[in-house]
């Protein structure tokens, strides 16, 4: 066990464990982005609650949380530790317009992104997840625990739109750079597929991103506190549909 512990705990291993954890943790992002869209149909949040109630209680994803869970503390420790290990390997800081040259600002900065990331990340734990969980919330139509009025009650408030989007653009910035690093140091940048990765990385980037930062907006700027669109929205929805009709 001596070679496996002396291999993880080195610079390269810690990417390698880096770079797994973190394209595992890509998957989780379009999964759960998919799910999340539930929140834009006009039924009232039953179809959000229906899909809330299923991954609260299916047995199969209940598991899979587990690793979701090791996954983002394999992730985030292995980065802090690869962060104070370069600190420390530094005898002096780079002069900043040699670090411009060397490297892109999302590289250098991966530190910072990652610490916005994790705060928003445990506010939003406590926000959904443990209530979910471990709350007591009032039931929809259905019975089903109603998960989606406390989405439209967090909506609603401004200091948890501006945290939202501004972690989601730091997960984007995020994502820009790391999603083509992890198939770098896993060692599949092969030079006639590397462009077509790193593309798909900067899409993969975007989408993600902006898919998740929808959703407050949208609450927050086009719906009222019960979650139903606004009346001056309503109207101008009737309007186009007239003017297209």
């Amino acid at each position: 066990m001596n070679w496996f512990t002396k291999t993880f705990t080195s610079s390269i291993g810690r990417k390698i464990v880096m770079s797994l954890t973190g394209l595992f943790l890509c998957t989780f992002l379009v999964v759960h982005l998919i799910g999340n869209f539930q929140l834009f149909k006009n039924d009232d949040g039953v179809a959000f609650n229906v899909y809330s109630h299923f991954m609260g209680t299916n047995p199969v994803i209940r598991t899979i949380e587990w690793g979701l869970v090791l996954g983002f503390g394999f992730h985030i420790y292995e980065a802090l530790m690869l962060t104070l290990r370069n600190k420390s390997a530094r005898s002096h800081k780079y002069d900043q317009w040699e670090a411009k040259q060397n490297s892109e600002w999302t590289s250098r900065n991966m530190g910072l992104l990652g610490s916005i990331i994790l705060v928003f990340l445990l506010v939003h734990l406590y926000n959904f997840f443990w209530r979910a969980r471990f709350g007591s919330l009032d039931p929809d139509i259905n019975h089903n625990d109603n998960l989606y009025k406390v989405v439209v009650t967090s909506f609603h408030q401004l200091w948890y739109v501006v945290l939202y989007v501004a972690a989601q653009a730091s997960l984007g910035y995020h994502l820009w750079h790391g999603f083509r690093s992890g198939f770098q140091t896993l060692g599949l940048n092969h030079r006639k597929y590397m462009p077509l990765i790193k593309n798909f990385g900067y899409a993969f980037a975007v989408l993600v991103s902006a898919g998740f930062a929808s959703m407050p907006l949208y609450f927050y700027i086009f719906t009222n506190e019960q979650g139903a669109l606004k009346d001056s929205v309503t109207v101008t929805l009737q309007h186009l549909t007239l003017a297209f009709n």
